[in-house]
């Protein structure tokens, strides 16, 4: 009997570690060692140099039809068209995500799927490129596929020009096909380029089936299908949009003159883009689906076990801001961090922009990331988004498991990079010119310059005096890069590092005097208030203050020793915990207290303010205010009016759907019963013999060739299982063996419940099981905070220790607000 017990809980040992490693797919396959590998440019033997920036101001009429000098049109064009052969990460994500992601089928307008250039924007959020026209049936010029084509009344895009802007030639690109441009081809869709995929050999070629490939799941779900092209992607697909000053007549056929290179992919659907198939009965899909319209988790690859969500943020007044790092952006810099490029590396001594950075280790920053966290120098943040989608794959992907996780992460090394990487070595010597660009275009979208926009402001100016002066002793001692100067020792600027909470405390309680406000309302009510002001400040915020959800400023990506270590500053790194914030056990509402971790986590850099008529929805992840698909003035009018008195009256927020007011505020829940499937195709050729073998002793975990996890109920917080924490950053090989115990324990309990239930078990019943092991969920959680649309509650009566505004004053703040 004893012997049977043994074999058995071996058997289910094994199954799980099967599921383990199908899941994790990479597990099996013996990986390069870290700092060994060129990239694809540095292995055709091209170098930095044969990578020039476009000159060519093919974008002249966006941004409102702005002069540029040759190098600022350079700089754009290197945000717009630049992909730095990031093509490779996207394909192979395809197979990590078991093809969930598949940018080709993306750009393509096949009937089978449920996007085509018909509807891109309005059910993708994504831009259709003008001078393009919808395919009309498969393309034998380009493998069958059904892409855009480019009408023929337009010049050709300069930016394919292959003799111009040779492309790199490796494996079948180049050979058995073109090589073309280092910018690929146009895909119909801004900020996606298409490139000839170098292992589409005659093997490939001859297996290739276009029709399959739309129709047949036996043959697309396959991990080892090629496809002829590798989708690459520039910084313009998660930032260009319609201008709000001059919206499209259609969205989905702007001109280039109703677009703006800065204001943020506010309309993306990061579950219809990531999941083309968008089936809701897929937990995959369930994650995506809290993402609202407008953000992404920007450590979705890089995944830090946390599921956050957070806006793509408008870049707007970037020379006020940078002028505001010199008084509150200080950072020390140590260790990697100060390998990464400086302004000085490229301006004379005496260019303003030499001013900050001062050797060898203090740099003066904004920090653009939500949670404070890149804090380098503005090159350096630049620099980092090129490897966050996929600039130098092949070592990127070697310090972690992408999408999920469970593998110690290890910081990527700048000089690594600049030693293996032409493609990171071509990036640095652009990004200047892309700063110079921001410098010329980054101004406001102001309402008054918008068509009709002048009837939705009043023209009572008592109501705006009266909100200047609301704005003044509430809102502007976070939301205003014109601010009077305290007494020494009470200014967040001041220190940094271990020393930062305390200042913050000191600052924070003077601006609750009225020697505060009473200088604050000299420097709002002046008549060049808004004029050079970047409506925020440089400051790193305790959620404890906030309030907000705490998973933004838990993220770890930028913490000692993880992938971004040489992309924050020391100072960052050594900033103490903030305390504790009361979290929620999603299934009963019941509160619970959570210490937060310091090490750089636990703070929130403030919004910018500018042009906020227009970025409705608020809070850093779009969950308070209405979602309106269309980019048209009244549209973002009607969002903004109902974002803004859901801030300011937070009684009219969303709550939650099953405990009500039990929380402050809803809990992003699955919608339906959902699964967690790796299809046949996807798994593993090595665990092709462990899965049959599951199928006949475990069928609630293998299935039809593949992988099946569930059901899991409707209604199920997403958190629970989504931040789940895969592998602690600060435990030893003998903490990481015994926490995976725990948590495969965890997993295979919830697995066995949910297959004790009855067939016709409701999701009631299923909610139970996860009911049981809440405790458990949470305790292993990197963020176990659920309620995402809670915080900023300053001038509502929410907070103790701030009277409330009246309705009166919070009206005349709201017409104040319309005029930024």
């Amino acid at each position: 009997m004893k012997t049977i017990v043994r074999n058995r809980g071996f058997l289910n040992r094994l199954a799980v570690m099967g599921l383990c490693l199908a899941v994790t797919s990479g597990c099996l396959h013996r990986t390069p060692k870290p700092g060994t590998v060129p990239d694809e440019a540095k292995q055709a033997d091209r170098t930095a140099d044969t990578f020039p920036a476009a000159d060519e101001d093919y974008f002249h009429d966006m941004d409102g039809g702005i002069p540029l000098t040759p190098e600022e049109i350079k700089g754009r064009n290197t945000w717009i068209v630049w992909t730095g052969g990031n093509d490779r990460l996207w394909d192979r994500l395809t197979v990590k995500s078991f093809g969930a992601l598949d940018l080709l089928k993306v750009i393509s307008s096949h009937p089978s799927l449920k996007a085509s250039r018909d509807n891109r924007f309005y059910y993708l959020g994504l831009v259709n490129e003008p001078g393009f026209e919808k395919a009309a049936g498969p393309d034998p010029e380009r493998f069958g596929l059904w892409l855009d084509r480019r009408l023929p009344n337009q010049p050709p895009d300069p930016f394919a020009n292959e003799a111009k802007y040779p492309g790199v030639k490796l494996g079948a690109r180049g050979s058995n096909l073109p090589a073309g441009s280092y910018y690929g081809w146009p895909t119909g869709i801004v900020g996606l380029r298409l490139f000839p995929n170098p292992d589409f050999d005659g093997e490939a070629a001859s297996k290739w089936d276009p029709v399959r490939y739309y129709t047949d799941p036996d043959y697309y779900n396959s991990r080892d299908l090629i496809r002829p092209y590798r989708v690459g992607m520039s910084c313009a697909f998660c930032h260009v949009g319609m201008n709000p000053v001059n919206p499209p007549a259609d969205p989905e056929n702007p001109k280039w003159e109703n677009l703006s290179s800065n204001v943020g992919a506010q309309y993306f659907w990061v579950d219809r883009i990531f999941d083309w198939q968008a089936d809701s009965t897929s937990f995959v899909f369930q994650l995506f689906h809290t993402a609202r319209p407008g953000t992404l988790d920007t450590s979705l690859v890089s995944t830090d076990s946390i599921n956050n969500p957070r806006t793509m943020n408008a870049v707007y007044y970037l020379g006020p801001r940078l002028e505001l790092a010199k008084r509150f952006g200080k950072e020390t810099l140590a260790g990697g961090s100060l390998d990464n490029r400086q302004f000085n590396d490229y301006v004379p001594a005496d260019s303003p922009l030499a001013a900050f950075f001062v050797p060898p280790a203090i740099v003066y920053t904004p920090r653009v990331l939500k949670d404070g966290s890149d804090s380098v120098g503005a090159l350096g943040a630049l620099n980092r988004v090129y490897l966050n989608i996929g600039l130098f794959s092949e070592e990127w992907l070697l310090h972690f498991n992408a999408l999920v996780g469970g593998k110690p992460i290890t910081p990527i090394e700048i000089a690594v990079a600049r030693k293996n990487s032409v493609y990171w070595q071509a990036t640095e010597a652009q990004t200047p010119n892309m700063a110079l660009f921001f410098l010329k275009s980054t101004a406001p979208h102001k309402l008054k310059d918008a068509p009709g926009g002048s009837a939705y402001l009043t023209t009572d100016a008592a109501v705006l005096e009266r909100g200047k002066v609301v704005f003044a002793e509430n809102c502007a001692r976070c939301h205003s890069s014109k601010l009077p100067t305290p007494a020494a020792g009470l200014d967040p600027g001041g220190c940094a590092g271990t020393d930062y909470l305390d200042c913050w405390n000191r600052y924070w309680e003077w601006t609750r005097t009225e020697d505060f406000k009473a200088k604050m309302r000299a420097i709002v009510t002046a008549p060049d208030f808004l004029e050079n002001n970047f409506l925020s400040a440089e400051f790193r915020v305790p959620v404890t203050l906030l309030q907000t959800n705490a998973c933004s400023p838990l993220a770890t990506n930028a913490i000692r020793n993880n992938i971004w270590d040489n992309f924050s500053s020391e100072t960052y790194k050594e900033l103490p915990s903030v305390g504790t914030i009361t979290v929620y056990n999603p299934m009963t509402g019941e509160p619970g207290r959570y210490k937060m971790p310091g090490g750089g986590r636990g703070y929130t850099r403030p919004a910018s303010l500018v042009s906020l008529w227009s970025t409705a929805p608020f809070l850093l992840n779009n969950s308070v205010g209405k979602f309106n698909p269309s980019p048209s003035v009244a549209a973002r009018l009607e969002s903004f009016q109902d974002s803004i008195e859901k801030m300011l009256w937070p009684e009219k927020r969303e709550k939650d759907s099953m405990l009500g007011d039990k929380v402050p505020g809803t809990i992003d829940r699955t919608t339906t019963r959902s699964f967690l499937r790796v299809a046949p195709g996807y798994v593993p050729g090595g665990l092709k013999g462990l899965v049959n073998f599951g199928e006949r002793f475990f069928p609630y975990i293998f299935s039809g060739g593949g992988i099946e996890i569930g059901p899991i109920p409707a209604g199920t917080p997403v958190g629970l299982l989504a931040s789940l924490n895969m592998m602690p950053d600060d435990l030893d090989l003998k903490g990481r063996i015994a926490h995976r115990k725990k948590l495969l324990k965890l997993a295979l309990k919830i697995k066995h419940d949910l297959k004790a239930l009855p067939k016709d078990a409701s999701d009631e019943e299923g909610r139970k099981v996860f009911a049981d092991v809440v405790g458990q969920l949470m305790e292993m959680s990197k963020c176990p905070d659920y309620v995402v649309n809670r915080g900023h509650y300053f001038g509502t009566g929410y907070m103790t220790d701030e009277p409330a505004l009246s309705d009166q004053d919070k009206r005349a703040l709201i017409e104040f607000l319309k005029t930024f």
